[in-house]
């Protein structure tokens, strides 16, 4: 498994990933420490000239972040067919302790590593760079938690085993295992369809009202991110029978196969990024009294809201589809 293209492609970057984190997180401690624009001494020349480099490096590195966690599941589902018992990436995730805790991970890095690009969009914006030691020492918050995923990834793919017979996404997938998925799996398919539809208009009306009239981002930002729960919950526990058309399979795997047209990742890249941008809103708010960003903040956020709206809705256009042209007919 280690010799596989996809697989070294994600160790390599991975590790690059960490090293480019960890050098700009030494000079990102410094800029937290030092940094004073008011001053015109060499300690802060060097300092901001420093940044330039390190945000272009950030940028870079949060990119590929982002974009690592599809090339994750591809890899996972591609490796499939290695395992015995593996029918998607459900089963490959499952060959031992790693796979799954890696994937919280890239998720939760996919989010920080969204919202930090976020806050750095907004301070290279005003002329006097005002959330520096606010951004870096966010860097230092997300550096660690980039450095365990590489640590949990690397340890997943070191010990694949293809003697190793894993459990498939219908036994992984199905009520009454006492498990996560169990959990979600049991939660009521139709109650649950109806709050997918209730959180997202919520988030598509409450992001069009902020666009029009520039208030209530909090209100916006915080239904855009319980919409991105509730549609997570909801894509195992009602959507996903609809794409199979079979009553009792819930995977949220398969749907990244060839089989089912590949919905799965245009369906997370548009539930993923209506979540970060609507995160991002949120966060954004608190710098909107900065006097260099008054007029940059509010235009950023609605740049942010209607994102996260198309986002949303095109989310939810998928999901109708998929009901709606869907043989299965749940009682």
């Amino acid at each position: 498994m280690l010799f596989h293209p996809a697989v070294i492609a994600l160790i390599a970057a991975a590790v690059l990933v960490s090293m480019m984190l960890l050098y700009s997180s030494y000079y990102g401690y410094q800029i937290v420490r030092r940094w004073n624009l008011a001053s015109g001494s060499e300690v802060q020349l060097a300092l901001e000239r420093r940044t330039y480099l390190i945000s272009t490096i950030l940028t870079y590195a949060f990119g590929f972040q982002v974009l690592s966690l599809f090339l994750y599941l591809f890899t996972a589902d591609h490796l499939h067919t290695f395992f015995v018992g593996a029918m998607c990436a459900a089963g490959t995730l499952n060959v031992n302790g790693y796979g799954y805790p890696a994937l919280i991970l890239k998720i939760l890095n996919f989010l920080l590593a969204g919202v930090w690009l976020i806050i750095n969009y907004v301070d290279n914006r005003a002329y006097d760079y005002p959330l520096v030691k606010k951004k870096y020492l966010f860097l230092l918050v997300i550096t660690p938690l980039v450095m365990v995923e590489t640590a949990t990834l690397t340890g997943y793919f070191l010990q694949l085993d293809p003697d190793i017979i894993t459990s498939c996404c219908g036994s992984l997938f199905s009520a009454g295992t006492g498990s996560i998925s169990s959990e979600i799996v049991s939660l009521p398919g139709k109650p649950m369809g109806m709050a997918l539809y209730l959180f997202t208009a919520a988030a598509i009306v409450s992001g069009f009202h902020f666009w029009v009239g520039g208030k209530g981002i909090y209100l916006f930002s915080a239904i855009a991110v319980a919409a991105f729960v509730v549609a997570v919950f909801s894509l195992i526990s009602f959507v996903s029978p609809y794409i199979y058309e079979l009553p009792t399979h819930h995977c949220p795997f398969c749907i990244l196969q060839g089989e089912y047209g590949y919905i799965g990742y245009p369906m997370y890249a548009a539930l993923l990024g209506g979540g970060v941008t609507g995160m991002g809103a949120g966060v954004a708010a608190p710098f909107r009294g900065v006097a260099s960003l008054t007029g940059i903040v509010p235009a950023v956020q609605k740049k942010l809201a209607i994102v996260s709206i198309a986002c949303y809705l095109a989310f939810v256009l998928m999901v109708s589809y998929e009901v709606l042209f869907s043989n299965l007919v749940q009682p």
